[in-house]
């Protein structure tokens, strides 16, 4: 696999530090080292995130289906309709990609839920199907080859060492489009949580958001042709003609699916569980101030809903927090 499109995925989701900084990053946490890698790799731009640099932020709302409050007691399934802020964003640090570059692949879509009670419930997803890797080690090792991977690296490069024992590198890549609108897209959850009903039977499941005016994807000439900021201007254009709505699924795990392997999606024929709409109506006033004091963290949750025992989800709360204290800085 080319250099471009192994970066631009490690991007989405390098690292070529000096001996002296090396020993230094070795001492941080694997969190630390994970952003560390992006700011070094992409930069740090001030008041903007280590990675989805480049968002929109939107606001509309979640109604719940019946079916929901049959699977878990969280709030947020049980009455009505409650507000929702949404910001979708472009892959890598650099807040000046265009939206048509490979790189800015795979998109972003985090949510955050303001519950009945006062409470926040986030939840993040993104284009990608399934994650690359399933660890946080393997996530930080696989930047870190890919910055140490460019044009001139000897063969064979890290990126090559690094696919070659982990295959589900380009797989994961393979599929990921760029879509005509950011409201065309599907968004999936490529971690594991868990639901908990009444009677307190615990049900595993990843979020799948689905538009409801359907999917449109453009090829990779036709993207690299518009506009750089043409899915961000979309959007907002978009919602002053009229609402956009987005299925919000549930993939029910079956017995023997893997919980804490991001790398391995759960068979098509797996129940998909509809357990809400969500309903965007506008774009905030001024996106990029909005944005700036949004932090989403995926363990946010209200009771009812829990995390599963994959290890990203903890990697990616710490590694949010430490790209807001960054950028708040």
């Amino acid at each position: 696999m080319r250099y471009a499109k192994i970066a631009a995925l490690a991007a989405g989701i390098g690292l070529l530090l000096s001996a002296g900084s090396l020993a230094q990053a070795q001492d941080a946490s694997t969190p630390e080292q994970i952003v560390d890698a992006m700011n070094t790799l992409w930069g740090k731009h001030p008041g903007k995130r280590a990675n989805h640099a480049k968002g929109v932020v939107v606001e509309g709302s979640f109604t719940p289906t019946r079916e929901a409050a049959t699977l878990s007691t969280a709030s947020v399934f049980r009455g009505p309709a409650v507000p929702v802020k949404v910001r979708f964003s472009d892959a890598t640090g650099i807040p000046t990609i265009p939206d048509g570059n490979a790189n800015a692949k795979p998109h972003g879509m985090a949510m955050k839920f303001t519950l009945a009670d006062g409470g926040e419930m986030d939840v993040v997803v993104n284009s990608l199907k399934f994650f690359p890797v399933a660890t946080p080690e393997e996530f930080r090792d696989l930047l870190r080859a890919a910055a140490a991977s460019g044009p001139d690296a000897p063969h064979p490069t890290p990126t090559e060492q690094f696919v070659a024992t982990h295959p589900t590198v380009p797989k994961a890549g393979a599929a990921v489009g760029t879509p005509s609108s950011l409201a065309r897209q599907v968004y999936n959850g490529v971690n594991a949580f868990v639901f908990v009903d009444a009677a307190g039977k615990r049900t595993p499941f990843r979020y799948r958001f689905v538009p409801v005016a359907g999917t449109d994807y453009l090829d990779a000439a036709e993207a690299a042709k518009r506009d750089p900021n043409f899915l961000m201007d979309e959007l907002p254009a978009r919602l002053a003609k009229e609402p956009v709505a987005f299925r919000v699924l549930a993939q029910i795990a079956a017995e023997g699916d893997s919980t804490k392997d991001a790398t391995q999606p759960w068979p098509e024929d797996r129940r998909l569980a509809e357990i809400g709409t969500l309903t965007l109506t506008k774009a905030v006033p001024d996106s990029a101030e909005a944005e700036k004091a949004l932090l989403f963290l995926p363990n946010a949750l209200p009771d009812g809903i829990e995390v599963s025992d994959d290890p990203l989800i903890d990697a990616r709360v710490q590694s949010y927090a430490i790209s807001f204290s960054r950028r708040s800085q």
